[in-house]
């Protein structure tokens, strides 16, 4: 699918302040929770709007009109990722995701898969479940809380079937090297599922390049869409070969073919889709995702992620002048929009209330205060959260 961003000379002059434009929330707040749950962006709300009053004013009669919504949605991942629109299968949320493939996957006794240590619940829990199957999973230690790649790979053998990794650690913002880890894996026959909750949108990832076999991700965080509507990937060779363990009338080629229905799956990924879509969700995911591509297109495919970074370096040199102590990935490649910090003397919950009091939000992830810089934040946003740390290490810096 081609994209064309819209002509709009501030889009072209400065993309982040005409993204910031589009976030209401920034009239407000300062707002550095996009790892945990993002503000709608106004598109997206529009789309919500519009929407509801469709609804309760027409019914299903505008019901294709809807239905063409969740195609457009499909495209546009595929866009997103430069892969086939047939690979893409819209899912209420990234564990949905997982446990197609998890509980899909034709496993056979012995079989292992690898994880690193210290994954989300969601990218834990769905693997460890297959234990009852007779899957050995394998938890790999983390050195220094990052992931180390031949690591993961000396844990592999021959009954390795698949490892399931997150794009960006949730806690410490760590950003796996996905290029290296699907060419080595790849190198033994071994698949790679991607968490790219806190990754998709943000950094560039190119399956023609770096063919991953499976990606799942929720559009409620930095994609700043609603809770309930995500998207995910399975690749064209995996789809005959997981198990659809979640039929329904979608889930056929003659999906609509009530009266005399025949139980032939679709071809493609949207086999997985089994009954009737959050619509209203994806609705507005789409209207969000419209906002990456615009920037994507006329400023490069890499523009978001240099922003989001310097943002977080910045943050992070700005804290550290402070008196908070960071804990942030030294390699580039290694880092994202996320910056860990503690602030001695002071816990991670109590900083977050004094921050709400100032209209600042920040999260408590992994033992510090978890600040997710999204490309519309600015530095005056940066400052505000700064100045927070300032007042609540005030006391501690007096004689």
């Amino acid at each position: 699918m081609s994209f064309s961003a819209p002509d709009d000379a501030q889009l072209q002059r400065d993309p982040w302040q005409w993204w910031r434009s589009q976030m209401p929330i920034s009239r407000l707040w300062a707002y550095f929770d996009h790892a945990a749950v993002a503000p709608l962006s106004q598109p997206a709300a529009a789309a919500i709007e519009q929407f509801a009053a469709q609804a309760s004013l027409q019914g299903d009669t505008v019901w294709p009109q809807w239905n063409r919504a969740l195609q457009t949605l499909r495209e546009q991942t595929a866009t997103l990722l430069r892969c086939e629109t047939s690979d893409i299968c819209l899912v209420p949320n990234t564990t949905t995701g997982i446990n197609i493939v998890a509980e899909g996957w034709p496993w056979q006794a012995g079989d292992s898969v690898v994880i690193p240590e210290g994954e989300f619940p969601s990218n834990l829990f769905p693997w460890l479940n297959q234990q009852s199957r007779g899957v050995e999973v394998r938890i790999v230690p983390r050195r220094d809380g990052r992931v180390v790649i031949d690591d993961l790979i000396a844990n592999c053998d021959q009954s390795t079937r698949l490892i399931a990794v997150s794009w960006v650690g949730y806690a410490t913002g760590f950003r796996l090297d996905i290029d290296d880890l699907v060419a080595k894996a790849h190198d033994q026959g071994i698949a790679v599922f991607l968490d790219a909750i806190q990754g998709l949108g943000m950094y560039d990832l190119d399956l023609t390049k770096t063919p991953v076999d499976f990606i799942a991700a929720d559009g409620h965080k930095w994609l700043l869409g609603p809770e309930g509507a995500g998207v995910a990937m399975i690749r064209q060779e995996y789809v005959d070969r997981l198990r659809a363990g979640n039929v329904g009338w979608a889930s056929v080629r003659q999906s609509h073919n009530y009266a005399h229905p025949e139980f032939a799956l679709r071809g493609d990924a949207s086999r997985f889709e089994s009954g009737s879509a959050n619509m209203i969700g994806m609705a507005a995911l789409s209207a969000s995702l419209s906002l990456f591509l615009s920037v994507r297109q006329a400023h490069g495919p890499d523009a978001i992620e240099q922003r989001v970074c310097a943002l977080a370096n910045k943050l992070s040199e700005k804290l550290l002048a402070a008196g908070a102590v960071c804990d942030r990935p030294g390699e580039p490649k290694s880092q994202s929009g996320i910056v860990n910090f503690q602030i001695p003397g002071t816990e991670p919950a109590q900083f977050r209330e004094v921050a709400l009091q100032h209209h600042v939000v920040v999260s408590c992830r992994g033992q510090g205060v978890r600040a997710s810089i999204h490309a519309y934040n600015n530095e005056d946003d940066l400052d505000r959260l700064v100045e927070v740390v300032r007042l609540v290490n005030k006391p501690q810096q007096m004689p």
